[in-house]
């Protein structure tokens, strides 16, 4: 096969690429590694940015969001049994909307697969070539047959462990990169969810209470990172996240819990994100610790800038874009890496001495105080990832 543009990765990246491509009449193929159903199966959260909710609605893709998503105007912190609210139109003018990751996958999936548009899954990718020459060549496995793909460019879209990333020559590509040692126990329970996005810092440890619909509550609780699922019962998780809550009454309804995860927390940046006729896009390039919730929105403003790009190139043949999309995309990651750096640091318990802890405090107090500080926050929980089409 020939294509234009070769896409790997069926998450979030490629699919709002292949989208944004075919918008503008740029032919594309899809090979993802996975099934069908284990792509659609992935449950991530879905704090959705100004920018990612109109890129669905440009595309024309929003009708189920809408119908199922849950628009939120708030945001919460407590810290010392008091909280600070964020009331997102009032200081932002726009609301986050909370979709599941997994629904809007489904819904570019379904999309792509109803118009006949080429997505091959079970076709993991093993090699790129030629992508400092004129043509690339994309070698792939199919139904137990080893195929071959050409392109005019390939965007790795295939996370932290895919071939795009490791395709990129070593003595040009440079990570960067924190790991933390805790991580976030996760669980959703068949409960009534609290009415805002809530985050806690308790003495403890963080808490965080959030939701997937108005009868499901998703809730995380910081741990160490070597910790076992089995070690928490489900009355343990409930006691745990009421103090931590400064729950004293009945605010958090208890609820069936049907899903438990463990999830690792890291800082993650590769730079630069294009060399020769190879870009990456989204967690290939990027991971962010999740308390700002911004990968899957930092994902979709990559390949924003990536299809504008191309738009470029196919309508006049200017490669401006494409010579600046690593510039453009790397200065903006850096603020997200950043901010959800930041917001773990003001939340999280850390190996803090007496003098950490208060002065943390000291900066939740501050927070508490100042309207424009709580607005900056506001704002890039709102739309830090807002690029120009």
């Amino acid at each position: 096969m020939h294509t234009q543009v070769a896409i790997i990765g069926a998450g979030p990246a490629g699919l709002f690429l292949s989208h944004l491509l075919k918008e503008k009449g740029i032919e594309s193929v899809i090979l993802e590694g996975r099934s069908r159903d284990y792509v659609e199966g992935r449950v991530r959260a879905g704090v959705l940015e100004a920018g990612t909710i109109d890129t669905m609605e440009r595309l024309g893709l929003a009708e189920r969001m809408h119908r199922e998503g849950m628009v939120d105007n708030g945001l919460d912190i407590r810290f010392n049994g008091r909280t600070i609210h964020f009331d997102l139109p009032a200081m932002t003018g726009r609301s986050v909307m909370i979709y599941g990751q997994q629904e809007v996958v489904k819904d570019l999936i379904a999309a792509r697969v109803n118009a006949n548009d080429p997505l091959i899954f079970e076709a993991p990718v093993n090699r790129i070539e030629g992508i400092e020459g004129d043509k690339v060549t994309v070698h792939y496995e199919h139904a137990g047959t080893a195929k071959t793909l050409t392109c005019d460019y390939v965007a790795g879209c295939d996370g932290f462990h895919g071939v795009g990333r490791a395709s990129m020559p070593k003595d040009v590509l440079k990570t960067f990169q924190h790991v933390y040692d805790f991580a976030w126990f996760g669980i959703l329970a068949r409960a009534r969810p609290l009415h805002e996005m809530t985050y806690s810092n308790h003495d403890r440890g963080f808490a965080l209470c959030s939701r997937r619909s108005l009868s499901v509550s998703r809730l995380y609780l910081q741990v160490p990172a070597d910790e076992k699922i089995e070690n928490w019962s489900d009355d343990r998780f409930w006691s745990e996240l009421h103090t931590r809550m400064y729950d004293t009454g009945n605010e958090i309804v208890e609820g069936e819990v049907f899903q438990r995860d463990l999830a690792q927390l890291r800082a993650f940046v590769a730079e630069p994100m294009r060399h020769g006729r190879l870009f990456i896009a989204g967690d290939a390039a990027h991971i962010v610790p999740p308390t700002g919730a911004k990968g899957l929105n930092a994902a979709v403003a990559d390949v924003r800038v990536l299809a504008k790009a191309l738009g470029e190139f196919y309508r006049n043949g200017s490669t401006a874009g494409i010579d600046t999309y690593s510039r453009e995309c790397v200065e903006r990651v850096w603020r997200v890496v950043r901010y959800s750096t930041h917001m773990s640091a003001l939340l999280h318990r850390f190996d803090h001495t007496p003098m950490d802890r208060n002065l943390q405090l000291a900066d939740l107090e501050t927070l508490s105080r100042s309207r424009a500080a709580q607005t900056a926050i506001a704002e890039q929980y709102v739309a830090l990832n807002s690029v120009k089409d």
